[in-house]
This record gives C-alpha cells, sequence and structure tokens, in this order.
C-alpha cells in the first residue's frame, strides 16, 4: 500500500501532529491526496515552543484546519513518577484525551507520523498507541526516515532538514520524579544553546547539573565557547558537563 491508496482508504482523519519532519510529511501527502484532515498540537509542559510555533506555520502554509489541544500530562501521577514505562502512561493519557476530542470534530480515524525505521524495542509509548488504534500510514506504507526527508525535500517542505527532537521528559532520568520546572529550566537552557548556533544537541539533567549531548563536529565550538555557555547555562542549572560520547 502507498499513501495515495491509504487515504483513497481513509478521506478523513485526525493527525496528532508535532510539528517534526515525519508528522509534516505525512499532513503534506493527507492534504495533496485529498484527505479531509486536521492537525491536532498536543501542548503539554513535555513540548517546547518552537515545535508549536513549526506546526502551526506548515498547517498554515497547507491551509489545513489546526488545533492546539492542551493537556497536562503532570496530572497523571504514573507519568511524574517517570519509571521505565513513564512514556506508555503519557502516550495512554494524552491520546486518549485527543481521541475524544476529534470524535467531537467529527474525526474517527487518529493518525500519527510513526515511519518504518522507528523501532518498537524499548519503546513502551509505541505499545500504547497500538492499544488505542492509533494509525501509522508511514509506517504501513513502509516509509523510513531517509525516505520521508527526501520527499520532503521534493515537496519543498522546510521541515526536511529539521533534526529529531524527543520530548522534554526524555531529559529527566528515569526514576526522579518529573517537576514542570525541570522542564521549564530544560527548554530555556536549550533555547539559549540554539542561539548560540548549536543544533541536533541535549541538555540532560544530571544531579542539578547540565550534561550536554553534542553531535562530535560541534565538540570544538563547545571548548571555544565554554565561557559563553555557562554564562547562559547558570540562571538554570547547578554546573555544566560535557558528555564525550559524540551525540549520534
Amino acid at each position: 500500500m502507498d499513501l495515495k491508496t491509504f487515504f483513497e482508504q481513509n478521506p478523513r482523519a485526525a493527525l496528532a501532529f508535532s510539528g517534526g519532519v515525519d508528522s509534516s510529511y505525512l499532513l503534506y501527502a493527507a492534504k495533496q491526496y485529498g484527505c479531509d484532515v486536521h492537525a491536532y498540537f498536543i501542548k503539554s509542559a513535555f513540548q517546547p515552543q518552537f515545535e508549536l510555533d513549526d506546526a502551526r506555520r506548515l498547517a498554515e502554509q497547507l491551509h489545513v484546519p489546526f488545533t492546539v489541544a492542551e493537556f497536562n500530562a503532570l496530572e497523571n501521577p504514573q507519568v511524574v513518577a517517570n519509571d521505565e514505562l513513564r512514556c506508555y502512561y503519557c502516550k495512554t493519557t494524552l491520546f486518549t484525551q485527543l481521541r475524544k476530542l476529534a470524535a467531537k470534530d467529527g474525526c474517527t480515524l487518529l493518525m500519527d507520523g510513526t515511519n518504518a525505521s522507528d523501532s518498537f524495542e524499548g519503546r513502551p509509548g509505541m505499545r500504547a498507541l497500538q492499544e488505542l488504534d492509533v494509525r501509522s500510514p508511514l509506517r504501513e506504507c513502509g516509509l523510513t526516515k531517509a525516505d520521508i526527508r527526501e520527499l520532503s525535500r521534493k515537496a519543498g517542505l522546510f521541515t526536511s532538514e529539521k533534526p529529531s527532537y524527543a520530548c522534554l521528559a526524555t531529559r529527566v532520568p528515569t526514576g526522579t520524579a518529573i517537576t514542570e520546572d525541570m522542564l521549564q529550566k530544560v527548554e530555556q537552557g536549550e533555547n539559549r544553546m540554539f542561539a548560540m548556533g548549536f543544533t541536533d544537541f541535549r541538555i540532560r539533567l544530571f544531579h542539578g547539573a547540565a550534561k550536554i549531548q553534542l553531535p562530535e563536529n560541534q565538540f570544538s565550538m563547545a571548548i571555544e565557547k565554554k565561557n559563553e555557555l555557562n554564562q547562559a547555562l547558570a540562571p538554570y542549572f547547578d554546573g555544566v558537563l560535557l558528555d564525550l560520547t559524540p551525540r549520534v
């Protein structure tokens, strides 16, 4: 099956739209193939503002109905506890609410941007999507991340080269209870690093300090800007550490 066939068979759908590479191309394809698609951005403490900005920008460019669905994942104590099943509890909570919202808008089919490169191993959130019958057309049609980037380039989507970005909850070590204050500090710290020219990095919390994970080609920039980095992150963290294992 290809996406054209998928949307011919499913002419009306709701999309959990993150503003990332995969869901952006899926939104574009749905529109191209005549699907009556409605995009929903799930806004919680786990999503940074720039993802919402990108999602809104593309939805406006494609003239697709766009809704910001504000849900508080931190109301679920199982999510806050942040054990190894945190992603499962979080996706179950958020997608259950999203399905109800989409149904009120007349959409019974709910999609997400999981692709054929995404592994189910070690990702309990994937199980939640299966249990909730969330369809993943990119995966069902065998489209890998590389395929989606190439198709996005051909379509002229500004998201084609956008780095992958995991939710802010992944910055907190498993077993450490998550607070909104932690997430805000990480988001603010990462915004400062983006402004300095760093890309495709992560700030991980480590006993109150910021442990920075960078691609190897940005190590030299981190050393050159070490004083600026310390000053930029000092308001949010007790210290700044550089992880010498390159981020790939």
